[in-house]
């Protein structure tokens, strides 16, 4: 049964809302996500800061993500030297934006600055970029915060992004499918193969939630990808939890496996 205050907005007619729209616009007039520059819309890029994003598509590792700047770069099995070494667990990982100056002008708000609403501006995005995992999806599953960390944040941004991706593409998300076992620590200045020892059972499947999973093909969702050590840890888990194949999708890549990074 709808509340009272939800049929009295049903009956408001849509000019009245977008007059009221318009009227708050003058009020407060919307800013660039990533800069104070005025835009038409709340949540968009201004022109200068759209064109400063370098967004991922082809060339690219088929497996991983990471950008190559050449097609030449990944050879005829188009993969860099780390997945044709190493090939992760997870099955093909997309990014729709390299972790750049400007990519975490987007980012870190979104991540340490309480800005919750960039996933509405991310998930479009990143749609682009996953269009191939998203259409052989069956869910949608966050990389989860521990506890004490999302106490402080209030909001796990790997969440509101699978939400965010739910609404634009229809699929289930199960923001709370996993469950980060123990606080690991900052992974930022580790070299990859810390990253991976660090993350080690680090992640679980919650409780309840192995029924959703079995037999499905699931995109990881997150913020940024350094290393691929969380993304292949959460793999590992959702696997032996039986989902049929485990893909991967983030906001933002860096440049390099081994470059330095803010992923958690």
């Amino acid at each position: 049964m709808r509340s009272s205050g939800t049929a009295l907005c049903g009956s408001v007619p849509a000019p009245i809302i977008e007059l009221g729209r318009s009227a708050l616009d003058l009020l407060l007039p919307p800013h660039c996500a990533a800069c104070d520059a005025r835009v038409a819309t709340a949540g968009l890029l201004c022109a200068s800061c759209f064109a400063a994003t370098r967004f991922i598509g082809e060339p690219c590792c088929d497996r991983c993500g990471v950008a190559f700047s050449a097609q030449a770069e990944g050879g005829h099995a188009r993969l860099c030297l780390d997945c044709e070494t190493d090939p992760p667990l997870f099955r093909r990982a997309r990014a729709a934006l390299t972790y750049d100056e400007q990519g975490r002008r987007l980012i870190l708000p979104f991540k340490h600055a309480d800005r919750p609403e960039l996933a509405h501006l991310l998930a479009p995005h990143m749609a682009r970029a996953g269009a191939e995992l998203l259409r052989e999806a069956d869910v949608l599953v966050p990389v989860p915060l521990h506890r004490r960390r999302l106490f402080a944040r209030r909001y796990n941004q790997a969440a509101l992004l699978a939400l965010a991706l739910g609404r634009l593409t229809g699929l289930a998300a199960i923001p709370d499918g996993l469950r980060r076992v123990r606080n690991t620590a900052s992974l930022g200045q580790k070299t990859a193969t810390e990253r991976a020892q660090e993350i080690a059972d680090a992640f679980a499947v919650r409780a309840g939630r192995a029924d959703r999973l079995a037999g499905k093909a699931v995109v990881l969702i997150d913020d940024v990808m350094t290393s691929g050590a969380t993304a292949n840890a959460c793999a590992a888990v959702l696997l032996d939890a039986g989902a049929r194949s485990v893909d991967v999708l983030v906001a933002a890549r860096v440049p390099s496996p081994r470059a330095d990074s803010q992923e958690h």
